[in-house]
C-alpha cells in the first residue's frame, strides 16, 4: 500500500514535542480522533497579535517584445492583502467535589466527565472550519466556505459546479495544509490547540441559590484560519445530496476535474486531502466497486496515513467528515 506522508507538525506534534504540556496531549488525541482536518492539518502562528497578514498575488507584471530606439514600459504584479483573524472557543466543566471524594483516581474521572465538552468544542470547530464566517458573526472565524462561493470571483476556477439548484446540496473539498496553502492559525505568543486551566474548587449556587462546590476546568481553543494560495484549494459544489443517495450522479467525474484544477497536481507540498460526508463517500465506494471500466487505476485504492488504513483517490486520501452538510444552498 502507498503510503501518504506528513512533514508538516500538527497539533500532536507540537505537543509532544513541548515536555511542559505532556499533560494535554489526552485532550488533543481526542479531538483528532474524530476530526480529520485535525488530524491532516497544520497551525501557524500569527504575524499581527490576532490576526495574520499576507499578500496574494492576483496577476503577473506585463512584458513587452523590443527593438531597437525602442523603450521599455515597466510593470508590476497584482497583490492585495488579506488579513485573517483568529476566534477563541470555551468550555467549561464541573464536577461535584463531593463525588469526587468517592472516586479512587479523581483527576481521570475530571477528564472522562469533560470527554463530552470535547466532543461538543470539535464538532463546532469542524463545522467552522467550513462554514464559519464573521460577516454573519464577528465571534467566529471565517472557514473555507465563504471564501469559494462565488464562481465569479477572483477565485472562481476553483469552484466546481456538480449541477445541483435545489438549495439541497453538500460539497467535496480538495486542500493541500501547508505554511504556504491552508493553515490553521493560533494568536502570536500562544499555542495552538486546546489550553486546559484546572480552576480548583468553586463555590456555585444550585437552582434554588444554596452553595454547594465543584471542581472547575475550564478549556479554550484559539484558532482561524488562512489560505496563503487558494490555488491548493478546489471545492466540488452543488452535490445534490437526492442524486447522491440514488447513486445517479458520476462523482468520479467531477473529483478528475478538481484533481487538474487544483495546483499541488504539478507544484505538490504540504499534505493534500478530500474531505466528503458519509453519503459521499459511501456511493464513491459503491462506484468503485460496480465498476467494470478500464480506469480502476485511478479510482479507490487502499493507502496508509499515520499507520491507519486509508482509501486514497489518486493519492490523495479520503477523509469522512460529517461537518458537512447536505442541505448547502446553490453556490453560483
Amino acid at each position: 500500500m502507498a503510503t501518504i506522508g506528513n512533514t508538516f507538525g500538527d497539533l500532536v506534534d507540537m505537543y509532544q514535542q513541548n515536555g511542559s504540556m505532556n499533560s494535554t496531549v489526552p485532550v488533543i488525541n481526542m479531538l483528532t480522533e474524530h476530526n480529520p482536518m485535525l488530524m491532516d492539518a497544520i497551525a501557524i502562528e500569527c504575524n499581527r497579535g490576532l490576526g495574520h497578514l499576507h499578500t496574494v498575488v492576483t496577476g503577473m507584471p506585463t512584458n513587452s517584445w523590443g527593438r531597437l530606439y525602442k523603450g521599455v514600459g515597466s510593470s508590476k504584479s497584482g497583490k492585495i492583502q488579506v488579513t485573517d483573524t483568529t476566534a477563541y472557543l470555551q468550555a467549561r466543566s464541573e464536577v461535584a467535589s463531593d463525588l469526587l471524594m468517592l472516586m479512587p483516581d479523581p483527576a481521570s474521572y475530571r477528564l472522562k466527565e469533560a470527554t463530552l465538552h470535547f466532543e461538543s468544542m470539535k464538532q463546532e470547530v469542524a463545522s467552522k472550519l467550513f462554514y464559519g464566517n464573521v460577516v454573519g458573526d464577528p465571534d467566529q472565524f471565517t472557514g473555507f466556505a465563504p471564501r469559494f462561493n462565488d464562481k465569479s470571483a477572483i477565485n472562481g476556477d476553483q469552484i466546481i459546479d456538480a449541477g445541483g439548484n435545489q438549495n439541497k446540496n453538500t460539497s467535496i473539498w480538495f486542500v493541500t495544509w501547508s505554511d504556504t496553502a491552508a493553515a490553521l492559525l493560533y494568536p502570536k505568543g500562544t499555542m495552538a490547540g486546546v489550553q486546559h486551566q484546572d480552576m480548583g474548587e468553586q463555590r456555585v449556587l444550585d437552582a434554588t441559590g444554596l452553595p454547594y462546590y465543584v471542581k472547575e476546568d475550564m478549556f479554550r481553543w484559539d484558532i482561524g484560519l488562512s489560505i496563503e494560495d487558494w490555488r491548493y484549494v478546489v471545492r466540488i459544489a452543488n452535490v445534490d445530496i437526492d442524486a447522491v443517495k440514488a447513486g445517479t450522479i458520476d462523482i468520479y467525474k467531477y473529483l478528475r476535474m478538481a484533481h487538474y484544477r487544483h495546483w499541488g497536481r504539478t507544484s505538490p507540498m504540504g499534505k493534500t486531502a478530500i474531505y466528503c460526508n458519509t453519503e459521499v463517500l459511501e456511493l464513491l465506494d459503491a462506484q468503485n466497486t460496480n465498476s467494470t471500466t478500464g480506469d480502476n487505476y485511478i479510482r479507490l485504492r487502499p493507502g496508509e496515513l499515520d499507520g491507519k488504513e486509508v482509501m486514497t483517490y489518486r493519492g490523495y486520501s479520503l477523509r469522512e467528515s460529517n461537518a458537512l452538510l447536505n442541505n448547502e444552498a446553490n453556490v453560483t
